[in-house]
């Protein structure tokens, strides 16, 4: 990615309100955080989150910022939200009225569907909110630390309901405000200062392991240099399209003649983005997490066979992630759509027929395409048990984390400079005006030669 014209950012008064705004309500959320849920031991909480790592919790918690481990206020995090939204967006293809108000309702339509993902939102935080109070009255650890609700009952239960639904909704709108009045996708950037928070814990475990001796220097090096490159080539994976070409023909639009000429339709490598490692790593840490509530040998044997590292896991989460990106892509991405509004604009592929020819050919180049990019994203999402099995540490960009944040990088970077080019576009146009038009007697304008 260029980042030409970056170093203008403090000569545009306006960008630079949009990030300190970003800023502060980041800010605003990372305190959050840390406002404890009333009636849970914390301690107790903490020392059950250390015990039982490699569950559904310890992947909610990555996406919480910890929050969850903490058990704050916002400890469901921006997850019920996100989970509502893709709810909304499976039934836009299976509920008519939904498709209508999708493709025929416009602005109105979209506003619609944002606020059915609001409502969706507020129902399953409030189940999950109950779900949560339950389990936590139900653990117990051993060693002293006592248990982890201070006065279980139905109160306790009720409060937690309304707390973690308040946060979730407030976490809400500190996203909508983020993408409104900031620069970015604000949802995405609140999972993504969640993410990077763990970052200098995680660098200073590393420098811990190394001076006691437990991980060489060259291997740290090697790590260091091992990530530095998976990040390059994940954002050139990101950044990587199969660019079909388009031709359109002359056509008369009303009175006007609209010339013809050579576009692109562009598909990504990776069009599910970190959806099918989410959907992958739930269904395979669900055993493991029931195991950790309910005292079964079933739930404990499967708990053993899908354990990080073996064989059993890595073909099962493979599979789980190539089925997830041709299941989404399939779901997000209609080729029949795209063909019938390829031929009303008046477009064609070159060599291929308008119509039913044209999505077959889309459906196949996708259909390749897709496969390939879940072989990416899956040996992505493997890295951090290869590099835990043979190295002893902790790689902490690794798998949905890695996606996400560099993801969320390039989208944001993106915007950041389309917005300088704006400006530089209106600050040519503005002295372009000054310099031809010249004011003269009588407050007439004449034209310089």
């Amino acid at each position: 990615m260029a980042l030409g014209g970056f170093e203008n950012i403090g000569r545009s008064p306006e960008l630079r309100k949009r990030l300190l705004f970003v800023l502060i309500m980041l800010a605003v959320y990372r305190v959050g955080v840390h406002i404890p849920t009333p009636g849970v031991n914390t301690v107790a909480l903490a020392e059950y989150f250390r015990r039982f790592q490699g569950t559904l919790l310890g992947l909610f918690d990555m996406f919480s910022g910890r929050a969850l481990s903490q058990f704050s206020v916002v400890a469901l995090g921006i997850m019920p939200y996100i989970s509502a939204s893709i709810i909304v967006e499976l039934l836009t293809v299976v509920w008519p009225y939904l498709t209508r108000l999708k493709k025929e309702g416009g602005q109105e339509g979209r506003r619609k569907l944002t606020q059915y993902s609001r409502y969706g939102t507020v129902v399953l935080s409030l189940f999950q909110g109950y779900l949560i109070a339950v389990g936590l009255e139900r653990m117990q650890l051993t060693g002293g630390v006592g248990g982890v609700v201070l006065h279980p009952g139905l109160p306790f239960r009720l409060l937690t309901m309304l707390t973690l639904t308040a946060g979730t909704a407030f976490i809400m709108w500190i996203g909508e405000q983020i993408t409104e009045r900031g620069i970015g996708n604000g949802i995405s950037l609140i999972i993504f200062a969640g993410i990077v928070e763990g970052l200098p814990a995680a660098t200073a475990r590393t420098v811990s392991q190394v001076s006691g001796g437990e991980m060489s220097a060259f291997a740290a090096l090697f790590l260091l240099l091992g990530m530095v490159a998976i990040v390059a080539a994940v954002i050139f994976c990101e950044k990587a399209q199969r660019r079909i070409t388009v031709q359109h023909a002359q056509r008369m639009v009303g009175r006007r003649l609209m010339k013809g000429g050579l576009t692109h339709l562009p598909l990504k490598l990776n069009p599910a983005g970190v959806i099918p490692p989410i959907f992958a790593s739930s269904l395979i840490m669900f055993p493991a997490t029931l195991s950790q509530f309910w005292d079964h040998e079933f739930f404990k044997a499967m708990s053993t066979w899908l354990s990080p590292g073996t064989w059993l896991y890595n073909l099962l989460y493979v599979t789980l992630i190539i089925f997830f990106c041709y299941f989404y892509t399939g779901v997000t991405f209609n080729p029949v759509d795209v063909a019938e509004n390829m031929k009303k604009q008046g477009g064609f592929i070159p060599g291929i027929r308008p119509g039913v020819k044209t999505s077959e050919f889309i459906d196949r180049v996708l259909t390749r395409i897709v496969l390939w990019g879940g072989i990416y994203v899956s040996l992505i999402c493997l890295l951090p048990t290869f590099v835990n099995q043979y190295f002893h540490a902790e790689f902490y960009f690794g798998g949905t984390a890695l996606l996400i944040v560099v993801g969320v990088a390039i989208d944001t970077l993106s915007q950041i400079q389309s917005h300088l080019m704006n400006v530089q576009y209106d600050a040519f146009l503005k002295r372009g005006t000054r310099t031809a038009v010249d004011p003269g007697f009588g407050g007439s304008g004449r034209i310089r030669r």
